[in-house]
């Protein structure tokens, strides 16, 4: 998920003073707290030191002087935006760009461009050995580039910037981090039960829907089951019993829309959609009753989670902005990327690889009385495998940003390359991670690459904003939630692998993720 900034004084209009809704004062009931290892990082209350994967200085590589350039001003940064967009694709743009410059550091321009970002400049890295830098808070700053060389209005979540786009040295970082490590550790035992009933939820109406018309579109079942999952297991509140209804997914999606037009490829007729959400940004106004309801259904669910922020420091209309932003916008939007993906990957790997799944996962929950939990998915290393295999390969945060502090040396395989400070630094994770110098049959789903020795390949798994061998602390910007998506990222195959012996789909495309459409199910057989 992308970054921006840049607001229209015209569009002022009044999310900062979103009132408190009429219902009545959350519960302040309180969880227990006990650490584990499945959700998040054991001691997540002392800031670790940050992590040094870029290479030290002075390099004994060349330096090379970085190619390309940024062309005018405004034709360059349109003329990249088109090709970007529509000539050339995301992919191919920087592949053809590699190729110009036979070089995987370089510069270009970064949508959305003018009229929306000031600066669009900035500093490519497309290979395992420089991308890191993006992750190490002592070279780079991470201050307002959640979503790249803009960031969205503020009006869009209540007039406060939230933890997403905050650096680490800003006060409010570390116990806004905090808040999310609380919640994540008092709901843990929530997690597995409510995970089973809201995907139970999901695949009996997959059957149902596979019955009446003979295919299912994933994508639909999954958004009502993604965030009923959420707010069942983290908030004790099924959204079907309060006045939101099942319109949750509904609003999420088109909030974000509002977060993130001027980065996204709706399908819109070329220059419609150019001169429209990549030129300039929707009207805040226009989504403010849709936030509000979401941000009604939070406060009246959080209660012990307001009273947490309280103690820490942080005002109730604070948190559950924060709130709001990291189940809707981070949690919620990252699976509902990140399992359509899955499937895909899965559904295309074919029968023989559900057949091993099938049986390793069932033998384990056998022998664990029936039961799914995080000891016994531990003892299933194909499953585990393929989890991280589909975060390889396709990450669900592909783009990343940081702002260099000093001038810095920074390495690629083959040159080193000097920059200054300020400079803007741009990583497309997908290419770092799919990098051919790190891992053999880079651009293949291996669905055991990380089975036995393959386990030392995980550092280079990055879809966490850092590698997968590191935990988050409050003094870093790696996802709060890393080990928590990891979690129900294995359910998922769990669950999916425990009802069925295979299934097969048709993929097509979507502004987020994949568009996956369920052709048949087989229900399991042993």
């Amino acid at each position: 998920m992308a970054s921006s900034s840049l607001a229209f004084p015209a569009l002022q209009t009044q999310f900062q003073s979103l009132k408190k809704p009429s219902s009545p004062k959350p519960s302040t009931r309180r969880f227990s707290v006990r650490p584990i290892r499945a959700s998040i990082s054991e001691n997540p209350s002392v800031p670790g030191p940050p992590a040094t994967v870029s290479p030290s200085e002075p390099t004994k590589l060349p330096i090379r002087k970085i190619p390309g350039d940024h062309g005018l001003p405004l034709i360059g940064p349109f003329k990249d935006r088109l090709d970007y967009f529509y000539n050339q694709g995301r992919d191919e743009y920087f592949k053809s760009k590699i190729q110009k410059y036979r070089s995987t550091v370089f510069r270009a321009n970064m949508p959305p461009g003018p009229f929306i970002a000031p600066n669009p400049q900035v500093v490519v890295l497309l290979d395992g050995k420089s991308f890191p830098v993006l992750f190490d808070v002592t070279k780079v700053e991470k201050k307002d580039l959640f979503t790249g060389t803009f960031m969205p209005s503020t009006e869009l979540t209540g007039g406060y910037r939230v933890l997403s786009y905050l650096d680490p040295s800003e006060p409010k970082h570390a116990k806004l981090k905090q808040l999310m490590f609380y919640l994540l550790k008092s709901r843990r035992d929530h997690v597995i039960p409510e995970f089973n009933a809201s995907y139970t939820e999901l695949f009996t109406s997959l059957e149902k829907n596979l019955a009446l018309g003979g295919k299912a579109s994933f994508g639909e079942a999954n958004d009502q089951a993604a965030f009923n999952f959420l707010a069942r297991s983290w908030f004790g509140t099924d959204p079907a019993e309060t006045t939101l209804g099942l319109d949750g997914p509904g609003l999420v999606a088109k909030w974000v829309l509002f977060n993130l037009g001027p980065v996204l490829k709706l399908g819109l007729p070329k220059y419609l959609e150019d001169l429209t959400i990549h030129s300039f940004r929707l009207p805040p106004s226009l989504i403010k009753k849709s936030y509000q309801r979401l941000y009604d259904f939070f406060y009246a669910s959080s209660g012990f989670l307001l009273d947490e922020a309280e103690n820490l420091g942080i005002s109730r209309e604070e948190a559950c902005h924060n709130l709001l932003f990291t189940t809707c916008f981070n949690s919620f939007g990252g699976m509902r990327i990140l399992f359509p993906n899955m499937m895909k990957w899965l559904g295309r790997a074919g029968t023989k690889l559900h057949a091993r799944l099938a049986e390793e996962i069932r033998s384990v929950v056998r022998s664990n009385d029936g039961s799914i939990t995080m000891r016994g998915m531990e003892e299933m290393p194909l499953m585990k495998s393929v989890v991280y295999e589909a975060l390889r390969i396709e990450p669900p945060v592909s783009l990343q940003f940081g702002r260099a502090k000093r001038d810095l040396i920074i390495e690629s395989h083959d040159a080193a390359f000097e920059v200054k400070e300020g400079e803007m630094l741009f990583g497309f994770q997908p290419f770092a991670t799919k990098d051919p110098k790190i891992f053999t049959q880079a651009e293949e789903f291996v669905a055991d690459r990380f089975m036995g020795e393959g386990e030392k390949m995980l550092e280079h798994v990055l879809w966490s904003n850092g590698p997968e061998t590191e935990e988050p602390t409050l003094g870093n910007k790696q996802c709060a939630g890393k080990d928590f998506v990891v979690l129900v990222s294995r359910l998922f195959v769990v669950e999916l692998f425990l009802r069925y012996d295979s299934f097969e789909i048709e993929v097509g495309t979507s502004p987020l993720g994949a568009a996956v459409t369920v052709t048949s199910l087989r229900r399991a057989s042993f």
